[in-house]
């Protein structure tokens, strides 16, 4: 793999994420393959669908790394949640009602943030985030992370996440932890304040 510099990243809007579907999907194919996650080619498929449908939300925005020679090595996503959002239904235990309050704009959810084998520890899962979250009007960023995803969890604790709390994403068998980062204190250089 190339040196982080030789690696571009780009943001998307939902158009040309959808384009980019193929590229997408390579990424997260991989990426979810393995452990902890272990997801099938149905998964993909499954996940592949619904992206489809989320890239025609207004919010939704993207990013995706590639190397010198177009291969995708990274990508990101997600769109700020609706007033409506089932997202803190699916926590194991409640929060304060101040904290699940959603207008449509608090909130960008982070649904996807995932590097290639070649592409880690170069910096490129921390430009992705960047990338993604530059100019975001939002206060926050919530998100759900697999908890043996220690390089995932180190990763977003470095970057100013908090954990709030666990969840069953889909009400399904499998807990993951609910991270928020406060965009007040969120540095672009990827280092938290505190």
């Amino acid at each position: 793999m190339a040196p982080q510099e030789a690696i571009a990243v780009e943001r998307m809007d939902g158009s040309a994420a959808a384009r980019a579907e193929d590229a997408f999907r390579a990424v997260y194919a991989d990426v979810f393959a393995e452990p902890p996650y272990g997801e099938s080619s149905d998964d993909v498929a499954a996940t592949f669908d619904r992206f489809r449908a989320q890239t025609r939300r207004r919010t939704f925005r993207a990013a995706l790394a590639r190397s010198e020679d177009g291969e995708p090595v990274g990508v990101a996503y997600g769109w700020t949640v609706p007033p409506d959002t089932g997202w803190w239904d699916e926590l194991t235990e409640s929060v304060p009602a101040e904290m699940r309050r959603e207008d449509g704009q608090r909130t960008f959810g982070l649904m996807e943030l995932a590097v290639r084998g070649p592409g880690r520890r170069q910096g490129v899962a921390r430009r992705l985030h960047e990338t993604l979250l530059g100019g975001l009007r939002a206060e926050r960023v919530l998100l759900n992370v697999h908890p043996d995803s220690k390089a995932a969890l180190g990763a977003y604790r470095a970057w100013g996440y908090r954990k709030i709390g666990e969840a069953r994403p889909g009400h399904g068998p499998h807990t993951y932890d609910v991270m928020v980062l406060d965009l007040s204190e969120f540095r672009p250089d990827g280092v938290s304040p505190r």
